[in-house]
Parts: structure tokens; sequence; C-alpha cells
């Protein structure tokens, strides 16, 4: 088991690496054998040997790339350990809604939080590691081996139809189909929202391009079209419902995708000033709104989640040609929120 090496004197150009000075005691002593005794065995000395033939450790910043060579007194010795390689997906025996499976794709209700494919602070527990159970090697290395089968994702925290590959053939075909964003008439998603306000069109276009935004990077921002990192973005989307007026209102709607970034309903939303209930990235400084719903008060301010559901899925199937369409009705959770705001009673104050 490899054990994380704190930084000892992070001077020079390796950041973070753990550097020793060899003292006079140390003197003629072999590299990894004097790393082996610096690190007081939290790494073998076998390990520290393939350390410094991958080029990990140097000697006054220069690279050592011999265990045999003999340490001299007042060197500066630093190892800088490699990033942990990601595990590989294994099986796990988490449930699946199957709307949907033939020999070449699976169709899932994918619920809110499960996230889709392993990534860091999420090895398991996953959709793909559900997937593995259920279709045990037949989708062993389709789009890679940590993403086999995944031809497209929901965030975790938004519910709906996933379509899955269970061999090269579809993974090509939905690819083709999910990259052409629906431009050739074969694939359409469809997802309803509720919203923050009621938009004063009933039906419209929001067409901004989407980049990163400067202040989190883990955010998506509407940014100027000729922005290098812009990324052209539309969301059709039509109000279903319409739920009290003025400040305090809300609004279930349709959105459809003519393109597919990176939370694009979230941000397109946000940007007309109709972010998502439960939003806490796009939203957040809505929330004071929820007070004012008075019987709904409470279900609007602790809904956990964005309020998103991928509803309707329509695409080609991969061998056949055949038109597949495929409808799931609103979660428990999100019915909750709609029901709740079909009857609130405003609050008077």
């Amino acid at each position: 088991m490899e054990v994380p090496i704190p930084a000892v004197g992070t001077s020079g150009p390796e950041a973070g690496a753990s550097r020793f000075l060899v003292s006079d005691e140390d003197a003629g002593k072999r590299l990894d054998q004097f790393l082996a005794q610096a690190l007081a065995g939290d790494l073998s000395r076998s390990r520290v040997q393939s350390l410094i033939e991958a080029g990990q450790v140097s000697v006054d910043d220069v690279a050592a790339l011999s265990p045999k060579r003999r340490v001299q007194p007042g060197e500066s010795v630093a190892l800088v350990m490699p990033e942990p390689e990601a595990p590989d997906p294994e099986p796990e025996n988490i449930p699946l809604d199957i709307l949907y499976e033939d020999a070449d794709l699976v169709v899932l209700d994918k619920p809110a939080g499960l996230v889709v494919h392993p990534g860091p602070g999420n090895w398991t527990g996953t959709l793909v590691n559900a997937l593995l159970f259920h279709c045990g090697d037949t989708l062993s290395g389709i789009g890679g081996v940590r993403r086999p089968g995944i031809v497209h994702r929901l965030d975790k925290d938004t519910s709906g139809v996933m379509v899955v590959a269970k061999n090269d053939l579809a993974h090509r075909s939905l690819a083709e189909q999910f990259a052409a964003h629906g431009a050739d008439g074969r694939m359409e998603r469809a997802y309803q929202a509720v919203v923050w306000g009621i938009p004063s069109r009933p039906i419209g276009t929001v067409e901004a391009a989407l980049g990163r935004s400067n202040s989190d990077r883990t955010k998506r921002t509407v940014v100027p079209a000729g922005r290098p990192d812009a990324r052209h973005a539309v969301t059709h989307f039509e109000v279903l419902e319409r739920y009290g007026e003025g400040n305090t209102s809300a609004s279930l709607v349709a959105c459809i995708l003519e393109t597919g970034r990176t939370h694009q309903i979230r941000v397109h939303m946000a940007h007309i000033d109709h972010p998502l209930i439960g939003d806490e990235t796009y939203g957040a400084h809505f929330k004071s709104k929820a007070r004012k719903f008075g019987t709904a008060a409470e279900t609007v301010a602790g809904f956990p989640r964005q309020a998103l559901h991928a509803f309707r899925l329509a695409f080609e199937h991969p061998s056949t040609g055949e038109a597949m369409e495929f409808e799931t009705e609103l979660p428990d959770d999100l019915s909750e929120l709609v029901e709740a705001l079909r009857h609130f009673t405003p609050d008077a104050t």
C-alpha cells in the first residue's frame, strides 16, 4: 500500500517534493538504501527502486536513474510521488430501473444522486459499476475502461432517461447521434425543469455561448462567442405550467437541447433570470424567495437538488434503424414539488 509522503523542505523546482539532506553518517550509501531509510519504512526498498528508475528521484535537482548511485554528504535528494492511478471500476450489485434492453443497448431511468462514471471522490457506487454487474463482460472496453458503454451522461443530481451501448457498433452509432445534437433528425433530448419565476414568453430559445467561469473552474457561464473556450449552445423551452404570480411564482418548463454542453440548461435558464429551484450552483441567490411561497415554502426551500429531469429520449436504433422513443414520469421528489406549487397559498406578509 502506498503511503502519502509529506513534503520536507520544499525548496527547488519540485513542488511538493519530499527532500532529504545527506549527512556525514549516510555518505557512501546506495541511493535506494538512503531513501528507504529516510522514509522510515513508508515505502519498501523495491518500491523506492522503481521510483528511481521511473525518474521520480533527483539529487541536487538532477535526475538520478540508478538505485546503485552512492550519495555524498551535503547532497539534497528529492522524491516526487506520482499521482495514484485511478482504479478500474468493479461490478457492483446496484439496482437499475431498466426501461428497455436488447443485444445492442440498455435504456434506463437514472435516479437523482447516482453518479454516471467513476471519478475523484466517486470511485465506487456509480452507474458504470452497476452496469458492469448487470451486463457482465459485454461492456468490457466499449468506450474506454472507465466509461464502458457510456455515450452521454446526466449530472449526479439530474434524473431521467439514459441509453448505454453494449457493443462497439452501438457505441459508434449512438455517439454519432449525440454528436449531431439532433441536427440530422435522429435524436431528441427533452427535459422538464421547475424554475423560479415565469418566463415572459411561453415559448422561447436561449442561444448563448458557454465557457468556464473565471471565478470557479468547475462552473460554466455565458461568455462572448469569440472567447477561445466559447462553445455554441442553444436551448429551446416551453412553459408547461405556471404557479403564483409576480415575485412569488415558479413554473414547470420543458427544455429541448439543440446542443449538449455541460450544465447547459442550468446555465441558460439562470441567464434569463429563471434558474432551477434547488440549484445551489447557479441559483442559490434565489433561495430567499422560498419563504414567500407560504404553504409550499418548506418544500421549495428544502428541495435537495436542481429540479431537472430528462423525461424524453428519442434516437435511431443502431442495428435496425428503428425510431426509438422513451419517456418517464417525474420522480417522486419532483412530483411532490410540483404538487406543492400547484396548490400553495402565498405568504400574506
